[in-house]
């Protein structure tokens, strides 16, 4: 390797969080070079934060050297890997592990954005205060500047479990029924902020026997010119009868109030009216950027459409990925029918992998995304929405006001799964593990230091951080409550993907 290693810094492509976390950038870049140092090389810094693809082209694309991206916040996935797409350089994403921060999960997604483009690159990660004392980092980082690529402990990786003949036959009956007739996925927009791993196309979608109907984010907008006053005041009225706890013109939130829910009702139900024009089965909704200046964000509606208790409901969740993201959509249908067929409610739930942290023993996983949790988790009754409170979006990063659909996610069984593509072919991950209970203090803190609005599930995933973080591709996990993984396992291998079972223990 080169005896200079070039240090970069990529973004968010909206100014405001890049300003945010420009502090903890600049520590985190700093710490890197420490480590460098001790190691006795030498590093440059590429100047400025990559916050366009073009940024990353035209700083990074002609750079031959080894390169160290520092992911210290949010990121766009795009703002490396259209800067290092085609080369074979060696290349190294380096996270800090905060939930405040959340470097991990921009380091989770660019991972699988690389994958997406066949581009080959290392991790690694530090919860230190000085990285230059974490012993497994320093060793990584002198392995990575040795050799240009980090070997990782496989043995989490496994083979599928063992499938019982009622598994195989669950597996069987919902195989039939996708064959009779496809899942379609309304597809509202493309993938969100640079998540150009989670949209998979219909050449693959269509191997696994699933097809997408795109439609233009701004139909939301005009099929919700028809939408009916009246309508809309039915809804209102429904979500606050079955519970919903509405935290309007709260200090900081002034803006917030019942109208802004009811805007958020009218996109709600212009999209129900698209599902039911296209009899699609499930959504992927883009939630951002584009109408981030001219309607509130989607959370309250995507919260609604994973909950059987909704405005208008048939009795039946309809499968809502936020983000338009297909890596999560896919697993959430198949789930979603297999739940139906082992007679186990069907919701499922769409989270980010935010932090963790061991507790008593365990590693848990904090799993917090803005939109897409069902009232189910937080109330295990789908007759009703109790548990469920809409807080203002922050205003730094929603200018139109509107709610989430968030609470605290009930103790139970579960199973998880994750489409993605590695290698060119299509990959599911299943796994079990369980969602949990803190002690209210460690409950708030965890809350507090990351996104107190938005929906919370502590679980422990199976799978110890070092699993997780040099492995898992993407920063995204659906969930469901309940053992299924048998059936996961039988029917994606029976619709083509490539399984892999993810578990730090045997079972």
């Amino acid at each position: 390797m080169s005896d200079i290693v070039h240090i970069f810094c990529p973004g968010d492509y909206r100014p405001t969080p890049n300003q945010l976390a420009a502090p903890q950038v600049e520590a985190a870049t700093r710490q890197m070079e420490a480590a460098i140092a001790h190691l006795g090389r030498k590093s440059r810094r590429v100047v400025g934060m990559t916050t366009r693809p073009h940024e990353a082209i035209e700083r990074l694309g002609n750079i031959d050297d080894p390169l160290i991206g520092i992911y210290a916040h949010w990121v766009y996935g795009p703002h490396t890997v259209d800067g290092v797409v085609g080369k074979d350089s060696p290349l190294l994403l380096a996270s800090n592990f905060s939930g405040t921060w959340p470097g991990l999960v921009g380091l989770l997604n660019t991972a699988a954005c690389l994958e997406m483009v066949d581009r080959k690159a290392s991790r690694i990660w530090s919860a230190a205060s000085d990285w230059r004392t974490d012993d497994a980092f320093m060793a990584r980082l002198e392995n990575w500047l040795d050799q240009g690529a980090i070997a990782y402990d496989r043995t989490a990786l496994r083979s599928p479990p063992a499938i019982s003949a009622a598994a195989q036959a669950i597996a069987d009956r919902v195989l039939a029924d996708m064959r009779a007739r496809r899942p379609l996925a309304l597809m509202l927009g493309d993938t969100s902020m640079g998540m150009t791993n989670g949209y998979f196309g219909p050449r693959l979608l269509a191997k696994v026997g699933f097809a997408e109907h795109k439609v233009d984010q701004a139909w939301i907008i005009e099929r919700g010119k028809g939408v009916g006053a009246q309508r809309i005041e039915d809804a209102y009225r429904f979500v606050v009868d079955r519970g919903v706890q509405f935290h309007h013109g709260v200090t900081g939130a002034e803006d917030f109030d019942a109208n802004a829910t009811r805007e958020q009702l009218r996109d709600y139900l212009a999209v129900l009216d698209l599902v039911e024009e296209f009899r699609a089965d499930c959504i992927g909704w883009q939630y951002q950027l584009g109408l981030i200046t001219s309607r509130p964000p989607s959370d309250f509606a995507e919260g609604l459409f994973n909950s059987v208790c909704r405005p208008e409901s048939n009795g039946d969740t309809i499968a809502d990925a936020t983000e338009a993201d297909q890596g999560n959509l896919l697993p959430m249908e198949m789930m979603k029918r297999i739940l139906k067929a082992r007679g186990l409610h069907q919701a499922v739930f769409f989270h980010d992998i935010r932090w963790g942290d061991e507790v008593d023993g365990r590693f848990i996983w904090l799993l917090l995304n803005s939109g897409s949790s069902g009232a189910y988790a937080f109330n295990h009754d789908p007759e009703t929405l109790r548990g469920v409170h809409s807080y203002r979006q922050p205003s730094a990063y929603f200018p139109v006001a509107g709610g989430t659909f968030a609470g605290e996610s009930l103790p139970g069984a579960i199973s998880w799964a994750r489409a993605y593509v590695l290698d060119g072919q299509l990959w599911m991950d299943i796994g079990r593990g369980a969602v949990v209970q803190l002690p209210a203090e460690t409950r708030d803190r965890w809350w507090q230091d990351t996104t107190r609005e938005w929906p919370f599930m502590a679980a422990d995933l199976g799978m110890s951080r070092d699993t997780l973080m040099a492995h898992y591709l993407s920063n995204h996990v659906a969930v469901a409550y309940g053992d299924i993984v048998a059936e996961m396992a039988a029917l994606s291998t029976a619709l083509g993907y490539r399984v892999r079972f993810v578990a730090d223990a045997d079972g």
